[in-house]
């Protein structure tokens, strides 16, 4: 039996009541192509290839690819061996709408919801697996304890929310943490790519020293720094709404 690598991030989906679940909001989709990253022992494809005209797999750990080129041999042409971080989607699916779903890997799993952001345009639906404390910070709104700068951006791009929690004993080796599912449905009328990658670097600073004003996390960073001067700016990261962000950016302009 495959052993799960602490260095992937792997644990395995073993409790079938749960698989069935994911089974079952996969299947609700209308999407022709799916992306499933980090597939583990085919828990999940398994069940799924049959469904789906067509379905890729993305897996990184070669052990992992060998593990499923011997035990589901019907697999192995859907299976691209690479990291999904180095991955040129466009190459999977040339011009084609995907949806992105999976156990994914806890050590990568904030670098992936940034990859759905940047490539939203192509990504209508994503459907994860996510350690708990990560999945707050993604579906958090304003005003949480969790809202930070993942929450900023992916609210500006999908309507999201946590479908159910999964306790530690559902996998192996067990996680030390709660995990959740959640669903990233795209807006209908998302931010376009090119102003999220203007953006996102104004987010970040903003949030660079979260007990810290905004005046003091942008000096430096933006032009119009008589503008900081303003009282507003003594206010922290935390207490700003994602709209009011898109607001400060247009009147700070930041530096590029």
């Amino acid at each position: 039996m495959k052993i799960a690598k602490k260095s992937f991030g792997q644990h395995f989906l073993t409790d079938q009541n749960i698989i069935q679940r994911i089974i079952k909001l996969v299947d609700q989709q209308a999407l022709q192509n799916i992306c499933e990253i980090g597939p583990g022992r085919a828990a999940l494809s398994k069940h799924l290839l049959h469904r789906i005209p067509r379905y890729t797999l993305v897996e990184a750990d070669h052990d992992m690819v060998a593990y499923l080129e011997k035990n589901y041999a019907i697999l192995q042409p859907h299976v691209i061996q690479k990291d999904f971080l180095k991955l040129d989607m466009n190459l999977v699916f040339p011009n084609e709408d995907y949806l992105l779903f999976g156990n994914f890997p806890y050590n990568i799993s904030s670098q992936i919801v940034i990859r759905t952001l940047e490539n939203s345009p192509r990504i209508p639906l994503m459907l994860g697996m996510f350690q708990k404390e990560m999945a707050l910070r993604i579906v958090s709104g304003f005003g949480s304890k969790d809202y930070g700068p993942l929450s900023i951006l992916s609210s500006y791009m999908y309507e999201r929310k946590i479908l159910f929690d999964i306790d530690p004993l559902c996998f192996l080796p067990p996680p030390k943490v709660m995990s959740s599912f959640i669903e990233l449905k795209r807006k209908e009328n998302p931010m376009t790519t090119e102003k999220y990658y203007k953006i996102q670097p104004f987010i970040r600073a903003s949030f660079q020293f979260r007990r810290k004003t905004l005046r003091n996390n942008l000096k430096g960073f933006v032009r119009n720094v008589t503008a900081l001067e303003d009282p507003y700016f003594t206010i922290r990261p935390e207490d700003v709404a994602p709209e009011k962000y898109l607001e400060l950016y247009d009147r700070l302009m930041i530096l590029v």
